[in-house]
């Protein structure tokens, strides 16, 4: 008796060792960097960016071949497109490393749940990678594009996306859960990054892209693509972009631009920024109030100021707080009232102050939206000029 007790001990430690039996070897495996999602005609495109590993672990590359090959299938359906690049891929591609997904702009237009649907179901790919609209260019033809200093392209789009969101302000990196969760509101939407082709977009898939002082086609980042009920419908120009940041506490560092008394312009540099969104009921009528704490230092100036007085500095805190506010809510008139988006959470906002009122009005959130009063305060301290106080100009 005490041997079979044993035996079947044994088997069962037999069975719990058995974890690799799923293993798969790096050398049998495609690593797929970026992801892109079309839509032609009735079918879906996938395309797929894949690492030529002999070309970015090599010290010695080989000048006839290149770092990454993409890989283009069609489908019913995406699950069928994406089965269907087995046929061309010589490995099966690896999701679990994408570090981008790409929508086509027509993909956007129509809607991205099928989207959202497949890559949340996927057990074998992550949901923090960044993810990205196409405008006036499809998902393929960006990830046909060869770029320099990053042998691999994918990584320039991620690592652009991060220095352009930390000293710009014009683009958020939004990863598969954060667009999910912004796209749970009432009206389903969020906000994405908008990336294109800037130069000959025919040039981009040659070496040649990659052999020239100034590439002829380069990957730019634009303004923010606004989605509602899951469809594009529009984009905030890169301007309007920044001001969202603000308005939406995003900003880590950006710049000002303000015109001098007379003649010439003072740049400054935006080195902290704080937003504060609160929400107001009277008489079950909504509001909304937003206070910006901002801190700049002086980074260029062509007039001749003294910055050693106080007054010069009280002044050049009051213009930029006007213009900065001015701005402000002329972009939040046009998220507002042209796209008639709650792009900044506004009915959150109200539902944790006072949740009781806030159901009493739910049902009409979309009609009061568009006229939501809202105001906004700026204040804006200067805290460093830089060692040349004075500006003589002859």
């Amino acid at each position: 008796m005490k041997h079979k007790v044993s035996f079947i001990l044994l088997l069962l430690v037999l069975l719990l060792l058995g974890g690799c039996w799923n293993k798969r070897e790096l050398n049998e495996l495609a690593i797929v960097t970026a992801v892109g999602v079309d839509k032609s005609d009735e079918l879906f495109e996938i395309s797929v960016q894949i690492v030529n590993p002999s070309q970015v672990a090599s010290k010695k590359a080989s000048s006839n071949q290149v770092p990454v090959y993409t890989y283009h299938a069609k489908g019913k359906s995406l699950f069928e497109a994406i089965r269907k690049l087995t046929s061309l891929t010589p490995r099966k591609p690896y999701y679990a490393h994408a570090q981008i997904i790409i929508i086509g702009e027509e993909m956007a237009k129509e809607g991205m749940n099928s989207v959202l649907d497949l890559f949340q179901r996927d057990p074998e790919g992550r949901s923090d990678f960044n993810i990205i609209v196409s405008h006036d260019s499809t998902a393929q033809e960006i990830l046909s594009v060869l770029t320099p200093l990053e042998d691999v392209p994918a990584s320039k789009m991620f690592k652009s996306l991060r220095v352009s969101e930390a000293v710009w302000g014009a683009t958020e990196s939004v990863i598969l859960d954060d667009l999910i969760q912004s796209l749970g509101s009432i009206d389903h939407s969020a906000v994405l990054p908008s990336i294109h082709i800037h130069g000959d977009a025919g040039a981009g898939d040659f070496s040649s892209n990659i052999e020239k002082i100034d590439s002829p086609a380069q990957l730019k980042y634009g303004g923010l693509a606004i989605f509602k009920n899951y469809k594009l419908i529009g984009y905030l120009s890169e301007q309007e972009s920044r001001d969202y940041s603000f308005l939406n506490n995003h900003i880590k560092s950006t710049f000002e631009i303000i015109a001098c008394p007379e003649q010439g312009k003072i740049s400054t540099e935006i080195i902290n920024s704080s937003t504060k969104v609160t929400g107001h009921f009277q008489n079950d009528l909504p509001s909304i109030s937003i206070k910006l704490d901002i801190e700049q230092n002086v980074a260029e100036i062509s007039c001749p100021l003294d910055l050693t007085k106080s007054k010069t500095i009280d002044a050049l805190n009051k213009v930029t707080s006007k213009q900065i506010k001015e701005r402000l809510e002329r972009t939040l008139q046009t998220i507002q009232q042209t796209y008639q988006v709650d792009l900044l959470k506004f009915s959150e906002v109200l539902h944790r102050e006072d949740y009781q009122a806030w159901n009493r009005i739910k049902k009409n959130w979309l009609t009061l939206y568009p006229e939501l009063a809202v105001q906004i305060e700026v204040d804006v301290h200067t805290k460093g000029v830089g060692t040349a106080t004075k500006l003589k100009l002859d």
